[in-house]
């Protein structure tokens, strides 16, 4: 006989799994019978004047999943340790999304004026999903904020304010910003996008400083602002400073989104 957690938890499940076609509606997708399940994290916010809660997402992400073949499916901020495990056991791959900072407590600082922390509530659940989700070693896609955590989670550091840490040689943030990013030739990314040099659309203020254990850095920007980490044990484990998913460049979207989706399909193709 299940217990009440047991059976809440089961219902929690089974309404993400209904949600999942609702939340894909309208996407041209290109799917096939072996559909790998994608967990996409969401943005959880809370209303200052009311108190009420809401777990929310770009449908960028889920549209840029979906239209690679994946099946999207949006995480809320459920921090239960049972919950957790089960989207890490059934889960195929992961896509960490943007957000708010991570408290500089948690790589050893002392916050600046121009950060604006994440609520407690997200930041426990992503850092738990990460730690276990890397452990596991199942493939997973950082954008942005996720990049940052993920790093963080790892050991590393970050820049708190790039404009007054780094300087304003290269925008990395505002109204429709794009700008350069230079790979490293020998990198996945790299070989997926078919090229050493793209333009990406930015939106952020903080960025990697010291690089976390079981990674590599990739790219860079102009100002030799990190751009993307690389796992270094040859699990698909891939993390962008930028917004493919939200940029204009529809080719190197779907190289980054469609290369987590297939290396999904691998991994649960070939498990036992």
């Amino acid at each position: 006989m299940m217990t009440i957690h047991q059976q809440t938890t089961k219902k929690i499940l089974l309404l993400l799994a209904l949600a999942v076609p609702a939340a894909c509606w309208g996407c041209r997708s290109t799917r096939g019978p072996a559909q790998p399940l994608i967990g996409i994290t969401s943005v959880y916010k809370v209303d200052k004047k009311s108190g009420s809660t809401s777990t929310s997402v770009n449908f960028a992400y889920v549209k840029a999943v979906a239209e690679n073949g994946g099946v999207p499916l949006v995480l809320p901020t459920i921090s239960g340790e049972e919950i957790l495990q089960r989207y890490v056991d059934e889960l195929d791959g992961l896509v960490l999304v943007g957000g708010a900072d991570i408290p500089p407590s948690a790589y050893g600082q002392k916050p600046q004026k121009t950060v604006k922390v994440m609520p407690t509530q997200r930041y426990n659940f992503d850092r738990k999903l990460i730690s276990l989700w890397w452990a596991r070693g199942k493939p997973i896609l950082g954008v942005c904020l996720g990049m940052q955590f993920t790093n963080v989670v790892a050991g590393g550091t970050l820049i708190q304010d790039i404009p007054s840490q780094v300087g304003t040689k290269v925008v990395h943030r505002g109204n429709n910003v794009y700008h350069w990013v230079e790979i490293e030739q020998d990198s996945f990314l790299a070989t997926i996008l078919g090229t050493g040099r793209v333009y990406v659309y930015s939106n952020h203020h903080q960025a990697v400083k010291d690089v976390g254990k079981g990674l590599r850095i990739v790219a860079r920007s102009d100002d030799d602002v990190v751009e993307a980490l690389e796992r270094t044990d040859g699990r698909f484990g891939l993390f962008v400073q930028w917004h493919p998913e939200a940029g204009s460049d529809v080719r190197q979207r779907n190289a980054i989104y469609g290369a987590l989706v297939r290396a999904a399909a691998a991994r649960n193709k070939n498990s036992p």
